[in-house]
């Protein structure tokens, strides 16, 4: 009867509430929106995107629109929260229902754009997010000559960097036909 009525208390509590891990990710958008330096912004991005990697958060990413914080940061000047952001995106996009709000709010051109990013990180999470997001609705926006091309030529420097030519070759082989 006693462990009936905690878990009774813990629903009220949640209903009335959220659940912790609602809150924190909240307190983390909502700190994110009002921070004034970059590295604190930078910070909050960081953590939101560590967050996007738990299958467990995903509902919760739609809800706080965290994707459309992505999307945002991808847009900034500021190249550490780009690499975050489309690192979110990276995680995030596993999840079917992710991946739709991403393709949704015009985020593959946003993430193509990060292919061409001077940062090794953004590239291999644009690749990686470009790898999930890739589907038959969409295939016509990500498979442009222009996009295949960049990936052809990620997946031939193997020399340069493994990761990079190991992830396009993986999207080619993927979604490529016949090798276009």
């Amino acid at each position: 009867l006693h462990v009936h009525q905690q878990s009774e208390a813990r629903r009220a509590y949640r209903k009335k509430n959220g659940t912790p891990r609602t809150q924190y990710l909240q307190g983390l958008v909502t700190q994110f929106q009002n921070a004034s330096s970059e590295e604190s912004k930078e910070r909050f991005v960081a953590n939101l995107a560590s967050f996007a990697f738990d299958p467990f958060n995903f509902t919760l990413l739609r809800q706080l629109n965290v994707l459309e914080l992505f999307l945002d940061c991808i847009t900034e000047l500021n190249e550490k929260l780009v690499e975050f952001g489309v690192g979110g995106l990276c995680n995030a996009s596993v999840d079917p229902a992710n991946a739709a709000v991403v393709t949704q709010c015009s985020g593959i051109p946003l993430i193509i754009h990060c292919l061409s990013s001077p940062v090794r990180n953004t590239v291999n999470y644009a690749l990686e997010a470009l790898y999930y997001l890739c589907n038959a609705s969409n295939k016509e926006e990500i498979l442009k000559p222009e996009v295949v091309e960049v990936i052809k030529r990620y997946a031939a420097a193997g020399a340069v960097s493994v990761s990079f030519s190991n992830l396009a070759q993986a999207f080619i082989d993927k979604h490529v036909p016949e090798h276009q």
